[in-house]
């Protein structure tokens, strides 16, 4: 591949590697459980037993990859890294182009129901004036934008990668952005680089820093942030720690075991999604090992931590205030929620919306919505 080649891509895992996750979940050797209380202390071994035997026995990794290649997939590298990438042209008089960017542990498998909802939004009940072109890119280090050995990406060069993809690549010299988890500070951090070349942001999750320095004052509201903030630090961030401290150990246990790995993303299933306390109810087993199987076939998921790495060992990726236009969409089980008067302090605020249902997924668990929201917001933009 030539350095500015772009290239259709089609994925086919062999047979090999299908054969052999299934030769492995045979013969897994279960870990021990506390007796007293399921998810209290990380994955449920009762839910990993049905997971593990749906995994072997019924998911279907065909139809998945099938489902995938459905849509117009290519490659092209950009800073010694070979990026996958859907390009999906919107069907209206004037589509206009969205740049769509997901986080950890997800991977483009969430937009698959969300796309269409863009693309072709009068086979959906919307009006076709408001098409997007749609560019999906797998993140640097993730899933189909991996190989063995290659460069890690911080968050501000994934952003410089995706401006590249979009200008250079692509022709889009002015674009919109979307993303949540990871993908709303790659959002972000193009807002605040490359503004001249963004037409408007939207974000499902806020990429605030996390300081006293964001709260000399706080309000009621912060005061509540500011508990829920606390909380999240002190249950919620193990995972942060090993992978921003000592990814490539972890990683050798994850890359091993499809269980372990398994075990790794679902129980952020459970904890990040709008379920009750029982992932299903978000998402369905399927979904759940989709996602779960792209990473295991791909091998990625040492250099999925990366991110995490960068971030803990490097200044905050988004400096100084945001003047792009920014929509936001609040899902009542996001991972947090910072009050609006907090997120204006950073990010130029045209539109704030708070939603009955749905949580850190949004794309996977409420693509509808997100896809409404996302339309409302750009319409109107120039």
């Amino acid at each position: 591949m030539t350095d500015s080649a772009i290239t259709p891509f089609s994925l086919a895992v062999p047979q090999q590697a299908i054969d052999d996750l299934h030769a492995r979940l045979a013969r897994v050797r279960w870990a021990d459980e506390a007796p007293d209380a399921p998810w209290a202390y990380g994955a449920s071994l009762a839910f990993m037993r049905e997971m593990v035997e749906h995994w072997r026995l019924r998911h279907d990794w065909r139809a998945t990859e099938a489902a995938l290649n459905a849509w117009p997939q290519f490659r092209t590298r950009i800073d010694g890294i070979d990026l996958h990438f859907l390009h999906v042209q919107g069907k209206g008089p004037a589509p206009r182009p969205l740049l769509l960017s997901h986080g950890w542990p997800g991977s483009i498998l969430e937009f698959l129901k969300l796309i269409p909802l863009l693309t072709d939004p009068a086979a959906h009940g919307g009006d076709a004036a408001d098409a997007f072109t749609v560019v999906v890119p797998s993140l640097p280090g993730y899933t189909l934008s991996f190989r063995e050995g290659q460069p890690r990406m911080a968050l501000p060069a994934i952003g410089a990668m995706f401006d590249t993809l979009m200008r250079e690549r692509l022709g889009y010299d002015r674009y919109f952005a979307q993303g949540g988890d990871w993908g709303s500070f790659v959002t972000a951090w193009l807002a605040a680089n490359r503004a001249q070349h963004l037409r408007g942001i939207h974000l499902n999750f806020l990429p605030l820093r996390r300081d006293a320095a964001m709260f000399a004052n706080p309000s009621v509201a912060e005061q509540r942030y500011i508990g829920e903030l606390e909380a999240f630090l002190k249950e919620e961030t193990g995972y942060q720690w090993i992978q921003g401290t000592r990814p490539q150990t972890l990683a050798f246990a994850l890359a091993d075991s499809p269980v372990g790995l398994a075990a790794w993303i679902a129980e952020k299933y459970r904890a990040w999604t709008d379920c009750g306390g029982d992932p299903r109810n978000a998402l369905s087993m399927d979904e759940m090992l989709d996602n779960i199987s792209l990473y295991w076939f791909t091998n990625c998921i040492g250099a999925s931590f990366w991110p995490y790495y960068a971030r803990m060992h490097a200044q905050w990726p988004i400096d100084g205030r945001i003047e792009v236009p920014t929509g936001y969409c609040e899902f009542p089980r996001e991972i947090l929620r910072p009050p609006r008067e907090a997120a204006e302090r950073v990010f130029n605020i045209r539109r704030w919306t708070v939603e009955k249902k749905g949580g850190h997924f949004a794309a996977l668990e409420q693509p509808a919505v997100l896809a409404r929201e996302i339309r409302t917001f750009f319409r109107d933009l120039p």
